[in-house]
C-alpha cells in the first residue's frame, strides 16, 4: 500500500485517462490525478484509532450472484465518479484561491472543511500533491494553502500517520523560509504544526526538542510554535498538558549550558529586543522567549551566570510596554531560585546613572530615542519586584517590607504618566496576590501598607472625575481591601479618608451615557456598564471585607457614616449608587450575621430614616433598593432578637467567629433548623409589605426599635428637613409625623430639647406647604409628652422671635390642653431672674447671661398675647400673668441694661430691636388690651401711668395706679378674686420684687368691697402682720402704711369696722410710729438722703395722690 502510495504522484498521464466525469469541466480534467479515481481502499491505510470510514468492501464475494457482482460494481463505480468530482472540485479551489479575494478564501476554508468532514483523506491527498506538484506557486498562494490545510486537519477527527509525517515535514520546510510575506509566511506553515499537535502533539515536539538542542539559536518560528502550545490550554488535554510541562522541563534543564556560548546569548537578547509589527501585543514566539530565558536562568546554578545575563537584559529597551512586562516576567521567574542575586542585581540597576537620570529630570518636549528607551525603566522595575514577589512564593514575606519600599519610591519620584501608574498597579497586585497566598501572611506584621494606602488614595484621587475607561479605580480598591486584611490593621482616621475617596471616585461618576460618550473616539471601546459594574462589585467586595475583618456593630457604623452622604446627594444616580451598595451590604449582613445579638446595633435608627427617605425617591430603581435594604434590615434585626433570645435561653457562651458561606451562623445553638428559621418564620407574615408599601415597612420594623434608635431616626428625618431636595424634604417631614404619631413618646427626654432646635434651624428650608404643614403637626404631637422640653429649646431663638419661631409655638398652642401646660412653664421661666453680683452695673451681668431666658420668656408672652391658639388661656391666666409681667418690669429696671448704640449697617438693624424695658411694658400693655381690660388700658393711659414704670424710683407708683384703678369699685375689675388669691401666695414668695409688687397692690386693694369675699378682715390683719417680719424695709413700710389705713381709717378700707366711734389702742398706734420712724431713717442713711426725704422718695411727693398715714409731725415726741 505504502509503495503504490509512494510512487502515485509519478503515475501521473494525459487527459485520455481520465474518466467522462471529469471531462464536464476541460479545464481542470488534465491537472486530475489517477490516484483520485482510484476505490478509497486502494489509498492510505487507515489508522486503528480513527473512525471506521471504509467506504464499501474490499473485494467481491465468490458466492454472489452475478445480479448481485453487477449491482455492486455499479455502486462501486458511482462512488468512484462522486469522488473523482469532489477531488476536481477541491482542485479548482485550491488553485483558484491564489488569485482571489478574501472573501473567496473564507468561502473556500469553510466548503474544504465541509468536505474534509465528509473524505477527509481524499482533501488532504489532493492537498499534498497541489503542493508537490506545483512547486512554483507564489508565496501568497502557498500562504493560503497552508491556512487552508490548518483548518481541514482541524476539522478532523483523526489524522492519520502518512498523513502526518508528510504534513509535519511540509510545516517544517516552509516555516524556517524567507519570503516577502516574512513571519506572516512562517506563521501559517507553524500553524499547520500546531494543528497536527491536536492529533500528536509528541510527534512535533519531538521535532522541537532536537531543533532546541543543537547548540544554535533556533529560529523563531519553533518559539512560535511552543509559545502556542503553552498559551493555548485547549490544544492539549489535562494529562497531555502535564506530559508536555514535563518534557519542557527537560528541554530547560539541557538548555542550561547555552548560557555560557556567547553567540547564542547575543542572538538570544537580539531576539528579545526585536520590534515587533505591532508594539501593542507581543508575538507568541517573543512572548515564549521570555518566559523560556526566565526557566533557564531559574535552573541555572552559576550565580555569576545568573547576574551577568540579568544585567544584559535590563540593560536593552524599556521604550514597549509588552518588552517591559517580557524583562520583568524573566527576572521573576529567576527569582524564584535566585532571589538574593535578582534584589541585589534590581538594586544595582535602580542606582545606575540612566535610571537616576529619567528620575530627577523633566520629561523633556522633545526625546530622542536613547531618552526614550530609559524613559520608562522604572516601570520595568516596578514589574519586576511585582513578578519577583509572584514567582516566589512563600519566601517572599521577609522580603515584603522591602518590595514595597522600592515600589513607593519609584512611584513617587518617577515621572507620572499612565504607564507609571497601570505598572506600579500590576506589581502590586502581583505581590498582594502572592501575601494572600502565603499561610503564615497573618502572623507577619507589614511596615509599609500604610504607606502603599496614600500611596493608592493619591492614584485614585488622579482618575479623571467624568471618564471611565481602565480598571485603574477596580484595581485600587481591590488592593486596599486585601492590604486592610493585612497586620498591623488600619487606622481610623486612614480607613476614612480611604472611604470617602473610593466612595467619590466611584459614586460621584457621571451618567452611563456620558461615560459612553468619552469613548466613543477609541479604537477599541471598553464595555462601560460591564467596566462600572465591575467597579461597584469591587467596592462592595472591600465594604464587606471591612465587616469580615472586625464584625461589630461599631465598625457597620463607621462604614454606613460614609455613606450616608451619597444616600442624601441632590444627584439621582448617585443616590442609585449609593442606595444599591448599602443594600448589598446589608444582605451580606444579613446572610452572613457576623454581629453578637447582644452588641447593641446602634446604626439601626438612623438607617432607617435614610432608607425610609429613599423609599420615597423620584427614581424607581432607588426606590426598590432602598425598599429591599428595609427588608433585610428587618430580617437581620428580628434575626438579632431572635438569636438573643435563644442566648438568653440556654445560657451558652458564644464566641465570635466568621462563618464561611456555607456555615451557620455564629451565634445559633445546637439546633441549627430552628435557629435558621427563626427569621423566615418571623418575616414571613410581613413579608409582602417590603416589596409593596414603603409606609407599612416602616411602621412595621419601628414597632421594634428601642428609645434610643427611635430617637437616632427622629435626628435623622430632621436633618433631612434642611435638605435642598424638595423630594427629600418632604418625605423627611412625613416620616417625622410618622414617628412622632407612633412613638413620640418612647424618645428620649434629654434629645428632645435639641430635636425642637434642630427643627426650628431646618424650617427656613421647608418651603413645601405640605411638608410644612407635616412639620408643625409633628411639634403639637411632640409635645403632648415633651412640653417642658420644647419650651426651653424654643427659648434660645425667641428673643427676637422669627417668622418659624412663631410658627412652632403657635403648633405648641394647637391643643388646649397642652397651651396650658406651655404657658404655665414660661411663667416658670419667667421667675428665673438672676441678678449680678454688682447691681446697678450695666456690664456685670449674670454669669452666662441666664437672664436671656427670663427676658426670652417675657418676649414669648408678648407675642402669644396675640395668637388665637393661647387667647383663651391667655385670658384664664390674667391674674397671674399681671403679677409676673408686673414684677418682670422690676426685674428689667433692676437689670440696668445699656441701652444700645447707633451703630452702622447690620449692627445698627440688631441695636434697632426692642428694648428688654419697652418690651416689658409692652407686654404688661398688651396683657390688658387684649384679655379685654381696654377701658383700665385707656384709663391708665390718660392718668401718664405708662412713663412712671421707666424708673425704679417711680415704678411703686405705677403699680399703686395700676392696682387702685382695678380697685375701684366705679370701674370693678371682674378679676378682682383672683387678682387676691394670687396675691397671697406672692407676699411669701423668695423674691423680694415680687413681695413688693404684691404689697403695693394688696394695699391698693384694701379699698375693695371684693376683698371681704377672699379674706376676712382679722385674716388681712394677720398677713399684714406677718409682713411686717419681712427681711426687705420697703415691705415692711408698705405693711405698716395698710395696717395704719385698717386701724386709723377703717371707713375707707373694705375690711375695716363700720361702727361709730371705734377708736384705735394707743398702743399699737406708738409701735407703728416707732417702726416707720426707724425705718425711715435707715432708708435715709442708706441712700445718703434725710429721712423725710426718704419718706417722700417711697410715698410720693408731700400732698400727692400717695396719703401719708400719719397726721404726727415727723418732729414730735413719740407718745409715751
Amino acid at each position: 500500500m505504502d509503495g503504490q502510495h509512494s510512487e502515485r504522484p509519478r503515475s501521473r498521464n494525459t487527459a485520455d485517462r481520465v474518466p467522462s466525469a471529469t471531462s464536464l469541466n476541460p479545464r481542470i480534467s488534465s491537472s486530475v490525478s489517477m490516484s483520485m479515481l482510484e476505490p478509497s481502499h486502494m489509498k492510505a491505510p487507515q489508522d486503528s484509532a480513527c473512525r471506521n470510514q471504509q467506504a464499501h468492501p474490499s473485494g467481491v464475494l465468490p458466492h454472489k450472484s452475478m445480479s448481485s457482482q453487477a449491482a455492486l460494481m455499479f455502486k462501486d463505480r458511482k462512488m468512484f465518479m462522486e469522488e473523482a468530482y469532489n477531488s476536481a472540485i477541491c482542485f479548482k479551489m485550491l488553485r483558484d484561491i491564489g488569485s482571489s479575494e478574501l472573501p473567496y478564501l473564507q468561502f473556500v476554508i469553510k466548503r474544504v472543511r465541509n468536505m474534509a468532514q465528509r473524505s477527509p483523506s481524499l482533501v488532504m491527498e489532493t492537498i499534498r500533491d497541489y503542493f508537490t506538484d506545483n512547486p512554483q506557486i507564489s508565496s501568497r498562494h502557498k500562504f493560503r494553502l497552508f491556512q487552508v490545510l490548518e483548518n481541514v486537519i482541524k476539522a478532523s477527527d483523526c489524522l492519520e500517520d502518512p498523513w502526518r509525517r508528510s504534513f509535519i515535514q511540509l510545516a517544517l520546510d516552509n516555516m524556517t523560509k524567507s519570503t516577502e510575506l516574512e513571519d506572516t509566511y512562517q506563521d501559517a506553515a507553524s500553524n499547520v504544526l500546531v494543528a497536527i499537535c491536536r492529533h500528536s502533539w509528541q510527534t512535533v515536539a519531538q521535532h522541537l526538542e532536537t531543533e532546541l538542542l543543537t547548540g544554535t539559536f533556533p529560529h523563531r518560528s519553533l518559539f512560535y510554535v511552543m509559545g502556542i502550545l503553552s498559551s493555548h490550554e485547549e490544544l492539549l488535554n489535562q494529562e497531555d498538558r502535564v506530559h508536555w510541562e514535563e518534557l519542557l522541563a527537560q528541554i530547560i534543564v539541557k538548555s542550561v549550558k547555552f548560557l555560557d556560548m556567547d553567540l547564542w546569548s547575543k542572538e538570544l537578547l537580539e531576539a528579545l529586543t526585536k520590534p515587533s509589527q505591532t508594539q501593542q501585543e507581543h508575538p507568541p514566539e517573543k512572548a515564549f522567549l521570555f518566559t523560556y530565558y526566565g526557566l533557564i536562568l531559574q535552573a541555572a546554578e552559576n550565580s555569576t551566570t545568573v547576574r551577568t545575563h540579568l544585567q544584559a537584559l535590563l540593560e536593552t529597551s524599556h521604550q514597549w510596554p509588552k518588552q517591559r512586562e517580557g524583562i520583568a516576567l524573566t527576572v521573576g521567574l529567576a527569582a524564584t531560585q535566585h532571589l538574593d542575586d535578582v534584589w541585589a542585581i534590581l538594586d544595582q540597576f535602580g542606582r545606575s546613572r540612566p535610571v537616576k537620570w529619567t528620575l530627577q529630570s523633566p520629561t523633556p518636549k522633545s526625546q530622542s530615542f536613547e531618552d526614550l528607551q530609559w524613559k520608562w525603566a522604572s516601570s520595568t522595575i516596578l514589574l519586576a519586584y511585582g513578578q519577583m514577589a509572584a514567582r516566589a512564593k512563600t519566601h517572599i514575606l521577609p522580603w515584603v517590607d522591602n518590595i514595597l519600599s522600592r515600589m513607593i519610591f519609584y512611584f513617587r519620584y518617577s515621572s507620572w504618566d499612565e504607564t507609571l501608574k497601570q505598572s506600579f498597579l500590576s506589581a502590586i497586585l502581583m505581590l498582594v496576590g502572592a501575601i494572600s497566598r502565603s499561610e503564615g501572611a497573618h502572623s507577619y506584621e507589614f511596615s509599609q501598607t500604610s504607606q502603599l494606602l496614600e500611596c493608592l488614595m493619591v492614584l485614585m484621587e488622579k482618575e479623571p472625575p467624568g471618564a471611565l475607561c481602565t480598571t485603574s479605580r477596580q484595581q485600587v480598591i481591590h488592593i486596599a481591601s486585601k492590604l486592610c486584611e493585612l497586620r498591623p490593621p488600619i487606622d481610623k482616621d486612614r480607613k476614612s479618608r480611604l472611604l470617602s475617596t473610593c466612595f467619590r471616585s466611584v459614586f460621584a461618576l457621571p451618567l452611563m451615557d456620558t461615560l459612553e460618550r468619552h469613548t466613543c473616539l477609541f479604537l477599541e471601546p471598553p464595555n462601560i456598564q460591564t467596566l462600572y459594574s465591575q467597579t461597584l462589585e469591587a467596592l462592595d467586595h472591600m465594604l464587606q471585607s471591612f465587616i469580615m475583618q472586625s464584625p461589630t456593630a461599631s465598625e457597620m457604623k463607621f462604614l454606613l457614616m460614609h455613606l450616608y452622604p451619597w444616600l442624601a446627594s441632590e444627584k439621582v444616580h448617585e443616590r442609585q449608587r449609593a442606595a444599591h451598595s448599602c443594600m448589598i451590604l446589608l444582605r451580606f449582613l444579613n446572610h452572613r450575621c457576623f454581629l453578637d445579638p447582644k452588641e447593641d446595633f446602634r446604626p439601626m435608627g438612623q438607617l432607617i430614616g435614610m432608607l425610609g427617605i429613599l423609599c420615597k425617591d423620584p427614581d424607581s430603581v432607588t426606590q426598590h433598593f432602598s425598599l429591599e435594604g428595609v427588608g433585610q434590615l428587618y430580617q437581620f434585626l428580628m434575626h438579632q432578637k431572635a438569636e438573643a433570645a435563644l442566648q438568653e435561653e440556654s445560657h451558652i457562651p458564644k464566641e465570635l467567629s466568621q462563618p464561611g458561606a456555607n456555615e451557620a451562623s455564629p451565634w445559633s445553638t445546637g439546633d441549627q433548623r430552628t435557629a435558621s428559621s427563626l427569621p423566615q418564620k418571623v418575616m414571613s407574615p410581613e413579608d409582602t409589605i417590603f416589596h409593596q408599601d414603603s409606609s407599612r415597612a416602616i411602621k412595621e420594623i419601628m414597632k421594634y426599635l428601642t428609645a434610643t434608635e427611635l430617637t437616632d431616626l427622629v435626628w435623622t428625618v430632621i436633618e433631612g428637613l434642611g435638605s435642598t431636595s424638595a423630594f427629600h424634604m418632604q418625605a423627611a417631614a412625613e416620616l417625622l409625623l410618622a414617628v412622632i404619631w407612633e412613638h413620640g413618646a418612647k424618645l428620649e427626654t434629654t434629645k428632645v430639647a435639641n430635636m425642637g432646635r434642630a427643627i426650628h434651624r431646618h424650617l427656613c428650608s421647608v418651603h413645601v406647604p405640605k411638608a410644612k404643614k407635616n412639620v408643625l403637626q409633628a411639634i403639637t404631637l411632640l409635645a403632648r409628652d415633651h412640653t417642658s422640653e420644647l419650651v426651653a429649646a424654643f427659648l434660645d431663638f425667641s428673643m427676637p422671635l422669627d417668622s418659624h419661631a412663631l410658627c412652632l409655638w403657635k403648633a405648641l398652642g394647637a391643643e388646649k390642653s397642652i397651651s396650658r401646660l406651655v404657658l404655665a412653664v414660661l411663667l416658670a421661666w419667667l421667675k428665673e431672674r438672676p441678678l449680678s453680683t454688682r447691681a446697678g452695673n450695666g456690664n456685670a451681668h449674670p454669669k452666662e447671661k441666664t437672664y436671656l431666658y427670663s427676658l426670652a420668656a417675657m418676649n414669648t408672652l408678648h407675642e402669644l398675647q396675640f395668637m388665637q391658639e393661647f387667647k383663651k388661656v391667655m385670658q384664664e391666666a390674667y391674674p397671674q400673668l399681671l403679677l409676673a409681667l408686673l414684677t418682670q418690669i422690676h426685674y428689667v429696671l433692676e437689670l440696668n441694661l445699656p441701652k444700645a448704640k447707633s451703630l452702622p449697617g447690620q449692627q445698627a438693624q440688631e441695636a434697632a430691636l426692642p428694648s428688654p424695658q419697652s418690651t416689658s411694658l409692652e407686654a404688661l400693655k398688651s396683657l390688658l388690651f387684649t384679655t379685654g381690660h381696654w377701658h383700665d388700658f385707656a384709663h391708665l393711659e390718660l392718668q401718664g401711668a405708662w412713663e412712671r414704670f421707666s424708673s425704679i424710683i417711680t415704678y411703686p407708683q405705677g403699680v399703686v395706679l395700676l392696682a387702685r384703678y382695678q380697685a375701684m369699685v366705679k370701674n370693678h375689675c371682674r378679676k378682682v378674686k383672683a387678682m387676691l388669691g394670687q396675691l397671697l401666695p406672692s407676699l411669701q414668695s423668695q423674691e423680694e420684687r415680687e413681695r413688693k409688687v404684691a404689697i403695693l397692690i394688696f394695699n391698693e386693694f384694701l379699698y375693695s368691697p371684693a376683698l371681704l369675699e377672699v379674706l376676712p378682715t382679722q385674716a388681712a390683719r394677720t398677713v399684714l402682720a406677718k409682713v411686717l417680719c419681712d427681711p426687705s424695709p420697703e415691705v415692711r413700710v408698705s405693711s405698716l402704711q395698710a395696717l395704719g389705713n385698717i386701724l386709723f381709717h377703717p371707713e375707707k378700707t373694705g375690711t375695716g369696722c363700720r361702727r361709730s366711734g371705734s377708736v384705735p389702742s394707743p398702743a399699737p398706734v406708738s409701735l407703728l410710729y416707732q417702726e416707720e420712724t426707724s425705718l425711715l431713717h435707715s432708708s435715709g442713711a442708706h441712700s445718703g438722703s434725710s429721712p423725710s426725704l426718704a419718706r417722700e422718695n417711697f410715698l410720693g411727693e408731700p400732698g400727692g395722690w400717695v396719703p401719708h398715714i400719719f397726721s404726727i409731725p415727723t418732729n414730735a415726741a413719740p407718745l409715751p
